[in-house]
């Protein structure tokens, strides 16, 4: 996650190819297809490949990925879908100035115009180092980071952003972060051995390219890769670790602004704020309080020199994706070192991400409009709906848990809120200027257009009716200051959610990330928010001890899983993502059994109702990823591997036990009094 702290606790990502659809559609759909299993396995000793071997084998990561499994699969579909959309806006000659087509098409066909863009060259990003160059105080450095991020250019040395006040919801504020690094993580700036060494040398030669491209010369463009590299690694030692960042009360650290400014006396924030826009405001929050004393103590004591080849850089990397194929070859080499991609991903495709990411409502009305059916949204309905009494019902039931606990965890889960498929209310963009033939230009005024609209949610009430994703994500999310859960449409197709699907097939998929997103209003973080969003205690003592206790054997099983022989799963850090699984997996079997298909021993395509329930869970997970991004997704992920997010939750499931007959001696097997039991 970037280093806005956006308040959502992310599920995952996404799935299924044109060409496996086009030959599905030949054949009779088997949402358990025996074919895809490796039967000579014994689910009790490696269910992952048992419920998924042939496929695995027969699926490796295409040279375009960096990782290939169900997400994937669906995200191809659904890229494909968008590339179709953005292909015929783009060549719509009747869409009308100002329409959501002609927008859309007019974006994309910008940064499709790869002959134009490469004739530029360099010349768009000359204007933004010219700047720099001027600057000759402090203060001129400040104020320069606060100009590149009001572009939405460069976030340089920390993060900005406005968000919900966590400990007063109903109140927006100014809030800051640590930043200012480009490595995915502190560590790879901390540890200098091995792997790390390597990222380390290929970042160096990644600015060196960067700067030459711009007619620096080679020995200065090293030079000023090494002092980059200086201040980046002075942040990462500054910042908290992930693992720290997890804990939302440590993260809370609320200032009037004049107390703060006294803890930073370079940084007069009335006046930074000010240069952000942002007015009328007394307080904020801060992240890592220690992180900005670090940030004034470099800016009084390194060279001005190095800060303004700091924000050089900081423009330069911002602006690589949007400038020549040069500066687009070097991002990738530098991409490749740290995820082993072999090719580049198609200039169509990296261009159907931009829009989506940059126009993400105006495509998505018309994504909508082809890809999601009304009957889907229905039959999410009812299962949202399951699932919420399946989850009051587990609550109910809970050994370990007090009733004055229990009410205000009923009460919590009553408040959720479901949002499903796409927003009530789009962004309308007014303002926006979008030149089919600037994509520069385009890519700036979007940046201008999206920090204004944050600012603008400055002394207005809190949008409740805004999304954190757009509709054709194949993911999903939960808000623990709203407390919602949401499912954009893109990640309601088959693995995870077909409506010609039986019960068992949906409760395992879909219903099983409708858990997952519940189940984070109640994990090591979220249950820390009460019922209406706020950061506040809704635990006794005792059962809060109790609760923590539980965590603490699930850290242990997942810091014991590993991947490429000797690398460990970090227990700490997935500990939410673990508890969303586990915790979600139940909740959506405990649903299921309520269903007709799930109070019934009757088989289909050889398999009985709950069988095809922990398979249809077991194949969303499937998947091969490249050993560099597995490696650093180790370090970066707050989610476990696939492979062990398959059986982390069956092999605390008593039902997963009786289903496949899973017996003392088989390699995954736990004793009933070592199965953990959470919610």
């Amino acid at each position: 996650m970037h280093q806005k702290r956006l308040s959502v606790s992310i599920l995952f990502l996404a799935f299924l190819g044109l060409n496996a659809i086009v030959k599905a559609q030949l054949r009779p759909v088997l949402f358990i297809d025996q074919a895809n299993m490796d039967l000579s396995v014994k689910p009790g000793d490696d269910f992952y490949n048992y419920a998924s071997g042939k496929w695995i084998k027969n699926n490796p990561v295409p040279p375009k990925e960096t990782r290939w499994g169900s997400f994937n699969q669906l995200r191809e579909f659904n890229i494909q879908a968008v590339k179709k959309i953005l292909e015929n806006a783009a060549a719509d000659k009747n869409a009308l100035p100002g329409s959501t087509t002609k927008r859309v098409g007019d974006f994309y066909a910008s940064g499709m115009d790869s002959n134009l863009i490469d004739k530029l060259g360099k010349t768009p990003v000359l204007p933004y180092l010219e700047r720099v160059d001027k600057i000759t105080t402090r203060q001129g450095i400040i104020e320069e980071a606060n100009y590149l991020r009001i572009m939405g250019l460069a976030s340089p040395m920390f993060g900005f952003y406005i968000g919900q006040d966590r400990k007063n919801i109903e109140k927006m504020v100014p809030q800051l972060g640590q930043g200012g690094t480009s490595l995915p993580d502190r560590d790879y700036y901390l540890k200098s051995e091995g792997r790390n060494l390597t990222i380390q040398e290929a970042f160096k030669k990644y600015i060196t390219t960067l700067f030459m491209l711009v007619d620096e010369p080679a020995a200065k463009a090293e030079k000023y890769a090494t002092q980059i590299y200086d201040i980046e690694k002075k942040l990462a030692t500054a910042q908290m670790s992930r693992v720290e960042m997890r804990d939302p009360y440590k993260t809370y650290n609320k200032f009037w602004i004049s107390d703060f400014n006294k803890t930073t006396p370079g940084l007069n924030w009335n006046q930074i704020l000010t240069q952000l826009k942002v007015k009328g405001e007394d307080t904020l929050l801060v992240g890592n309080p220690s992180f900005f004393v670090s940030v004034d103590n470099l800016l009084t004591t390194l060279p001005l020199e190095d800060w303004k080849v700091y924000l050089k850089w900081n423009i330069l990397k911002g602006s690589a994706s949007m400038l020549s194929k040069p500066f687009n070859d070097a991002s990738f080499a530098f991409s490749q070192v740290i995820s082993g991609q072999k090719v580049q991903t198609p200039r169509w495709q990296r261009m159907s991400s931009g829009t989506d990411g940059a126009l993400g409502d105006l495509l998505g009305e018309l994504y909508v409009k082809e890809h999601f059916k009304p009957e889907a949204k229905a039959r999410m309905d009812i299962l949202v709906e399951n699932l919420r009494k399946a989850f009051g019902k587990r609550i109910d039931q809970l050994d370990w848990m007090s009733p004055e606990t229990k009410k205000r965890a009923q009460a919590k889960l009553a408040a959720f809120r479901p949002k499903v498929g796409y927003a009530n209310k789009w962004k309308d963009y007014k303002g926006l200027a979008i030149d089919r033939s600037k994509y520069f230009e385009n890519q700036i005024n979007v940046g201008k257009w999206s920090y204004d609209f944050m600012i603008n949610q400055l002394g207005k009430p809190v949008d409740r009716e805004r999304w954190g994703m757009t509709p054709p994500t194949v993911n999903a999310y939960y808000s623990p200051t709203l407390n919602e859960i949401v499912f954009p449409a893109g990640i309601l197709q088959f693995p995870f959610f077909d409506p010609k699907a039986d019960d068992a097939v949906n409760y395992g998929g879909i219903g099983a990330v409708i858990g997952h997103e519940m189940s984070h209003g109640f994990d090591d973080s979220g249950s820390k928010y009460d019922a209406d969003g706020t950061l506040r205690n809704w635990w006794t003592e005792a059962d809060k001890t109790k609760f923590e206790a539980k965590t603490v054997a699930l850290v242990k099983q997942f810091d014991e899983y590993t991947i490429l022989d000797t690398v460990h799963v970090n227990g700490k850090l997935t500990i939410g993502e673990n508890i969303g699984d586990l915790g979600g997996l139940n909740v959506a079997y405990e649903a299921f059994k309520m269903t007709n298909q799930g109070q019934s021993k009757e088989k289909m395509d050889g398999f009985t109702p709950d069988q095809r329930f922990f398979l249809s869970w077991a194949q969303v997970w499937r998947g091969n990823i490249l050993p560099e991004t597995a490696n650093q997704l180790i370090v970066t992920d707050n989610h476990s591997p696939g492979e062990f997010r398959t059986i982390g939750a069956p092999v605390n499931m008593d039902a997963w036990y009786d289903a496949f007959d899973v017996k003392p001696g088989d390699k995954l097997y736990k004793k009933p009094e070592d199965r953990i039991r959470i919610w």
